[in-house]
């Protein structure tokens, strides 16, 4: 019987806080346990203590990570909670995505100051993002669009659009629902035409390999249709060697025992892509995402990706 309370680890910000404390909640129903069998374990990542350059110059995926996983490693924590989209293709050895939480809203949203609509924005507008995938598929929207790096905390950049730096910035439709600041978004972006990153959405939960006390406690909340989705995305990722420096789109759907995805890899500049849609049964969801990647790679050529490194 467990005494001691589960040591939740997560980063600071307040869309971290919030999904561990979703997942804790989940894991409280599950089991009838109270409040205090979960102690939740605030870290400080590199990402966040660097938050003027991108991603992509500071080190890409695992910047939020790194120091969560490396207390997962000496047992200081029994599991972390995570955005799925923050996580590398390549875990650190002992450890694995073990759980999904139910997946949220995977569309992006535009918050316009000047307009509403990406489309509607003033020639040579600028438009804040730090994510290579959204610059580029505005910059293929909108060629004429001036758009600059600009991270931050969620209330950090509303507050600098809102100060004039930027005309529009884009933000996860799911963080802002789990805010609870869907009331400034000005539009919702059509995932045909401007699709999420892999993994967005959903929260995941990271693991020791072979800790049956976590998986048990973990099981019951997992959520099957997440979980198939993302490892379907994340494989189409890790065919393609995915990372911050890479504008990667793509997001998978469940039918039943059947599971679609549709995949888009861009150059930063817009104007080149390579598109796939591909189906299959759920059960080879990881698989599929790797044939996916591996298509689209063989059809672009070592060329295409010369200049994302």
């Amino acid at each position: 019987m467990q005494t001691k309370p589960f040591r939740i680890g997560t980063r600071g910000s307040p869309l971290a806080l919030a999904q561990a404390h979703e997942a804790r909640d989940r894991l409280m129903a599950a089991h009838n346990l109270p409040q205090e069998m979960f102690e939740i374990v605030v870290l400080t990542t590199k990402g966040d203590s660097i938050t003027d350059r991108s991603l992509a110059e500071i080190g890409g995926k695992g910047l939020f990570t790194a120091e969560l996983e490396q207390k997962l490693v000496s047992g200081d924590l029994d599991f972390a909670v995570h955005s799925s989209k923050d996580m590398a293709t390549n875990l650190p050895e002992g450890l694995y995505l073990s759980a999904y939480l139910p997946r949220e809203d995977i569309r992006d949203a535009v918050i316009g100051r000047t307009a509403p609509k990406l489309i509607d924005l003033p020639h040579g507008a600028t438009v804040g993002s730090s994510s290579l995938r959204r610059q580029a598929l505005i910059r293929r929207m909108r060629p004429d669009i001036n758009v600059i790096t600009f991270r931050g905390l969620v209330d950090t950049r509303l507050r600098k659009l809102q100060e004039g730096e930027v005309d529009a910035t884009l933000l996860a439709l799911a963080g802002l629902k789990r805010l609870g600041k869907v009331e400034v978004i000005t539009d919702i972006l059509d995932p045909d035409s401007f699709p999420p990153a892999p993994a967005q959405g959903a929260i995941c939960i990271e693991s020791r390999i072979g800790d049956t006390r976590i998986d048990e406690l973990l099981a019951p909340i997992n959520d099957a249709p997440t979980f198939d989705t993302v490892s379907c995305e994340r494989a189409f990722l890790a065919a393609l060697d995915g990372s911050c420096r890479t504008p990667i789109g793509g997001y998978a759907v469940c039918e039943g025992d059947q599971i679609r995805f549709s995949g888009l890899i861009l150059t930063p500049d817009g104007r080149h892509q390579h598109a796939i849609t591909i189906d299959g049964n759920r059960r080879d969801a990881a698989a599929l995402g790797t044939r996916a990647g591996q298509d689209v790679r063989a059809r672009a050529g070592s060329s295409f990706f010369e200049d994302w490194s």
